[in-house]
């Protein structure tokens, strides 16, 4: 009876760690359209070049931030 909950309980730790990592895929496509929109916005105004990079650097930053909070969460999960 002990090593099934022990079983059990490192099944759920495993999927509620994957379920966890479902952040990530979020991050991955938010970071691309911030790079995406950077581009866009560089061919309809290149003058504004280094008011639009400090813009896009603080959205990468900040998505980023999030899929690492996502990772944190797994890691908790599995090891805490």
């Amino acid at each position: 009876n002990l090593f099934m909950n022990q079983t059990m309980l490192q099944s759920a730790k495993q999927i509620g760690a994957g379920l966890a990592t479902i952040g990530l895929a979020g991050v991955g496509a938010g970071i691309g359209i911030v790079f995406a929109a950077l581009v866009n916005s560089f061919a309809r105004n290149p003058s504004l070049r280094q008011q639009l990079f400090g813009f896009t650097i603080l959205g990468f930053a900040l998505t980023e931030a999030i899929g690492l909070f996502a990772l944190m969460m797994a890691f908790l999960i599995l090891f805490g």
